[in-house]
């Protein structure tokens, strides 16, 4: 079965990933990651996100993908050989001297190749295999067929982005941030220039982005399993709990309903519809098909608004008196139409004609984020749950 790989910034986020369905996660050390503004995770945090995945046979992989210079090198070895200890299940590099440094001290780590490898053809995968690498990041560039003529070329365990922020230089290779404001991309600092409105025209009022649209492959997961891809992966180690809920339990759905023979039009417009949702930029295929053309990039009058479609977090439920706890993270009120949905996958429609305060005091608004609220629901909710707007 194909793997659906999440991202996560901290620990919370690791167990709403693996909660909502995902296989397998990938995620940063407080050094040599390239999202350095992330929370990222200590040894002692990674030691546990690793017992955690294990004990419910799931993976986590950890990013040591920056580019290394001089400086950066010293401490390395100790590092690896702390996540040798801590059993990560692989590694992610873009330096080869990564692989050196595995080498020379007979470090025990798989190794993946980063997309920041900028790989995008059969015999590049074929060098790096035989280094040792055992699975391939394509470039987020690499359409479609040429994906699975690698695979039939090289049978590497092979893993392609499907959702997510795009860069709008190669795979990541950005230089702008070291530019504009000094911050090395390459090294874990990128101040995301390339989603800077710049004044093309101040007379008239108009600006310009080089921004692209965000990468979205909901309609072609029955593709990417056929052409035997290893891994898909979503991006975004920097995104809220909610987000991360959101899309991995969408595409569990999706791969899920392929394998039990039940996928259709209908459910992929329902799974698009709140992944458009949950993210604040449009998204397209982007080089999946071949065909990016300017309708994959935004240039005049982009807009990025995120909506309040998170209303709050299921801490428990009281089955005695049948009460649903909950932190409150946006405004809602009584008399307002909701969805919980579940990390089983359930998911319940009710209306709030009643809702109180931790003390059972009947409301009328929840105004206040981190708030705890109670709501009378007669059937069990999980744990971990989450609340959001019917739409």
């Amino acid at each position: 079965m194909i793997e659906l790989l999440a991202p996560a910034g901290d620990l919370e986020k690791l167990k709403i990933a693996f909660l909502y369905g995902a296989d397998a996660c990938y995620i940063g050390g407080k050094e040599y990651s390239l999202r350095a503004n992330a929370k990222n995770f200590s040894i002692e945090e990674i030691e546990e996100a690793c017992s955690f995945a294990h004990s419910l046979g799931k993976k986590v992989f950890v990013t040591v993908n920056m580019v290394f210079h001089n400086e950066d090198l010293d401490g390395l070895s100790d590092y690896l050989k702390e996540l040798e200890k801590a059993e990560v299940d692989a590694i992610i590099v873009s330096d080869p001297l990564v692989l050196s440094v595995l080498e020379e001290n007979n470090i025990d780590l798989e190794v993946h190749l980063s997309t920041q490898g900028s790989t995008t053809n059969s015999e590049s995968v074929k060098y790096w295999m035989s280094k040792g690498v055992k699975r391939v990041v394509l470039a987020r560039e690499v359409p479609a067929c040429e994906i699975k003529e690698i695979i039939k070329d090289t049978g590497c365990d092979i893993e392609v982005f499907l959702h997510g922020a795009m860069c709008t230089c190669y795979s990541g290779r950005c230089v702008l941030s070291n530019y504009f404001t000094n911050r090395d991309s390459n090294r874990g600092g990128c101040a995301q220039v390339c989603r800077f409105v710049f004044d093309l025209d101040k007379e008239r009022d108009i600006d310009y982005s080089i921004a692209t649209k965000d990468l979205n492959l909901s309609s072609y997961i029955s593709d990417l399993i056929e052409m035997g891809v290893s891994s898909i992966k979503i991006e975004g180690r920097m995104r809220s709990s909610y987000y991360i809920a959101t899309i991995i339990s969408c595409y569990r759905k999706l791969i899920d309903a392929y394998y039990n023979n039940r996928s259709s039009e209908e459910l992929v417009k329902e799974m698009q519809k709140r992944l458009y949702r949950v993210a604040n930029r449009e998204s397209t295929s982007q080089y999946f098909k071949g065909d990016v053309d300017v309708n994959d990039q935004y240039y005049i009058g982009r807009e990025e608004v995120s909506n309040q479609d998170f209303l709050g977090f299921i801490t428990d439920y009281d089955e005695e008196n049948k009460i649903v706890v909950l932190e409150e993270r946006n405004y809602f009120k009584k008399g307002d139409s909701v969805v919980i949905f579940t990390p089983s996958g359930e998911e319940y429609n009710l209306t709030l004609d009643h809702i109180y305060d931790e003390n059972m005091n009947e409301i009328e608004t929840a105004n206040h984020p981190k708030q705890i609220i109670k709501i009378k629901y007669d059937k069990k909710i999980e744990k971990n749950s989450m609340m959001r707007v019917s739409f």
